[in-house]
């Protein structure tokens, strides 16, 4: 990207919540209504998971961890926490599965860059989406931003924070968005089948797991070529905020896509395929700052004509 992004240090994730799930049939529960395998869930490993609508669309996502045998831990946007839960809590009938909004009792922490690294030692990990326990609380390689190693460490509301630089929620987020791996935010609640966040490329759908809701739109989404939008980095010189609308220079009469994620230049929209074949996309409107298309960390298939 032309903006350098500078991550390194610890911020506190004040912008994520924690659900708890915990009883004997909790990770079957969870396995029938997220859209990645939880059932085979390892201790020393975390997941990607959507929470789908009946049409497929996105009402959440999560990073999935499971502490104990019959716990787990989903972190996810703390502005959606509390209908998730509702909703998620509306299914669990019979299952021996009670779910509780979990955020109070954690703090959770963003590590990232060499310092994070110096601190961790010889526990750092090498892959993304691997998970340790570790200074008394579990923590969970994520996905690099420019090259930079982050983590998130959730702990016991309490644990001393590890003595490392502060970096302030605005770096960090500006780091989520550089990752390209989404987070759905109360603003695009049931916009997006999850390829249309690419979600499907960052480890957030397992095709052979089974049935949960919305199954078998983003299975028909996969296996019949009608995925026409996907997500991309771009860069703004204003602002952009999660759920703003997103117009080609071709076509002023509707939009062309929507703001996934952003912080400072960073913004992760999704687009349609055919509106990155020549012209410009801008901000909020026809005439709205354009927006510049980046790099992605991973390779996504634009080939409109599938």
């Amino acid at each position: 990207m032309s903006t350098t992004l500078s991550l390194d240090g610890i911020a506190t994730l004040s912008h994520w919540g924690v659900i708890r799930a915990r009883g004997a049939d909790a990770a079957s529960f969870l396995h029938g209504q997220l859209t990645s395998d939880v059932a085979q869930l390892g201790a020393d490993q975390a997941r990607l998971a959507g929470y789908c609508s009946a049409k497929g669309r996105l009402l959440a996502s999560f990073v999935v961890w499971k502490p104990a045998p019959d716990e787990l831990l989903l972190a996810c946007s703390a502005d959606l926490l509390a209908p998730t839960l509702k909703r998620l809590s509306m299914f669990v009938l019979r299952a021996q599965c009670k779910l509780s909004d979990a955020s109070a009792e954690f703090v959770l922490h963003g590590l990232a860059g060499a310092s994070a690294r110096a601190w961790l030692g010889s526990a750092a990990m090498s892959e993304p989406w691997q998970r340790i326990e570790h200074a008394g609380g579990s923590l969970v390689r994520l996905p690099d931003a420019d090259g930079h190693e982050r983590y998130l460490w959730a702990a016991a509301a309490g644990t001393p924070a590890p003595a490392l630089p502060v970096l302030s929620l605005d770096a960090w987020r500006e780091g989520e968005v550089a990752s390209a791996v989404p987070r759905v935010e109360a603003a695009t609640v049931d916009q997006f089948v999850p390829q249309m966040l690419n979600f499907e490329l960052v480890g957030g759908v397992d095709f052979k797991k089974g049935c949960y809701p919305g199954q078998e739109i983003v299975a028909r989404s996969q296996y019949r070529g009608t995925i026409k939008r996907r997500s991309f980095l771009f860069e703004s010189a204003v602002p952009a905020s999660a759920g703003q609308e997103i117009f080609h220079s071709a076509d002023p009469g509707q939009p062309a896509g929507l703001v996934v994620n952003a912080a400072g230049p960073r913004v992760l929209a999704e687009v349609k395929l055919a509106a990155l074949d020549g012209g410009s996309l801008h901000l909020g409107a026809v005439d709205g700052p354009v927006l510049v298309r980046q790099p992605m960390p991973y390779d996504v298939d634009i080939d409109v004509t599938a």
